[in-house]
């Protein structure tokens, strides 16, 4: 059972060191103790667009998710920890959620027991959450900042065991209800996982966060490209996220990225009698996967191997989708190639993409 030590500490100075981008288009303002913007000589963005380190650490290690809750954003640290919860090899259990604010620097953090793999924000209960262990020994977390000695709240899954037989990853919150990816799958005796839950529905009470299925991993869905329609073979849903009612097709829909069967699955009226789904086949594999709903603003990128948040600017599509590949890439959703944007991001994770005018679009269709 995955335990939680509070440890709230709210001081500029930190386990984090905070390095500041100058975004002064943004409304960004560099604070009077931030050293200029380092490391961002070695990320090369294309024409038109500037990238810039937001923060770093010097004593956390491998960031991976990354979310955003009212004007600060919240990055889960792993530390190393392994997918079950295993000990780091410097003897380390616990990973970190480090809150930022806007600025780049460190507001407060906390240490939660095991690997964070998933991490999001819910606005309408002003809380983070976090998931910790996806390949198994799985549980849940939320904290909520602004609640003193009450804000950090642990809770165990039921049903337990999982139904998929594996362990938990992305948090995803829409419209204030959390679904939550159902990742590594258990093989049967002839090594398939069909049927078994790809997603959940989450409800907190007391203690517990009672788990619904959503959609199985052989639902029948819609060839994007083709237009056939098949049932689907996940072997590996991981991360998810709510597409904007902006994005060209698929707008207002709910999705889930099957990194290894290299697939983004795309579900409208998600547990519903309404419900039904569709697939985009990639050219590679993915991780995150997030989409700009705005020309202007920031898409954050969460450097897994360097420990550092870049902050890339520019003129940026609406509808846009990026992805988290062998390096940040763009995703083509009417052919499902996945392409370079720029270089110098050694191991893209958390991505996350806020609108110039600081606002959110979380509108959506079902």
């Amino acid at each position: 059972m995955t335990s939680v030590t509070n440890a709230r500490i709210r001081t500029a100075a930190g386990p984090v060191v905070a390095v500041a981008a100058t975004l002064a288009s943004l409304g960004f303002a560099v604070p009077a103790a931030a050293t200029p913007a380092t490391g961002a000589s070695s990320v090369t963005v294309p024409a038109g667009f500037t990238a810039a380190i937001f923060a770093s650490s010097t004593t956390l290690t491998k960031p991976d998710d990354i979310a955003r809750l009212g004007e600060n954003l919240f990055v889960a640290f792993q530390n190393g920890v392994g997918s079950q919860g295993e000990p780091a090899p410097s003897g380390r259990t616990t990973s970190t959620v480090v809150e930022y604010n806007r600025q780049g620097r460190e507001v407060a953090h906390w240490d939660l027991t095991g690997k964070i793999d998933g991490l999001g924000a819910d606005p309408r209960a002003h809380r983070v959450i976090a998931t910790v262990n996806e390949d198994g020994n799985s549980s849940i977390t939320t904290i909520e900042p602004e609640r003193g000695e009450a804000e950090v709240t642990h809770y165990a899954y039921s049903p337990d065991p999982l139904p998929h037989g594996g362990g938990t990853d992305s948090v995803t919150v829409r419209g204030g209800v959390v679904y939550l990816a159902a990742s590594a799958p258990a093989t049967d005796a002839h090594g398939s996982t069909a049927g078994k839950p790809a997603m959940y529905r989450v409800e907190f009470s007391g203690k517990t966060a009672k788990l619904t299925s959503v959609f199985t991993d052989d639902v029948t869905a819609t060839d994007l490209v083709t237009g056939a329609k098949a049932p689907l073979n996940l072997t590996d849903p991981d991360s998810s996220c709510a597409v904007p009612r902006t994005v060209p097709g698929v707008g207002g829909s709910l999705m889930l990225v099957g990194q290894a069967d290299k697939q983004l699955v795309f579900v409208r009226h998600p547990g519903t009698r309404e419900q039904s789904a569709s697939v985009l086949p990639l050219g590679s594999e993915v991780d995150d996967t997030t989409f700009t709903t705005a020309a202007r603003g920031t898409l954050y990128v969460v450097d897994n191997a360097t420990g550092q948040i870049v902050a890339i600017t520019g003129n940026f599509k609406r509808g846009q989708a990026f992805a988290s590949a062998a390096g940040l890439s763009t995703v083509d959703l009417s052919s499902g190639r996945v392409t370079p944007f720029g270089s110098g991001i050694a191991t893209p994770k958390g991505l996350l993409f806020v609108p110039a005018d600081n606002g959110d679009d979380d509108r959506h269709d079902g």
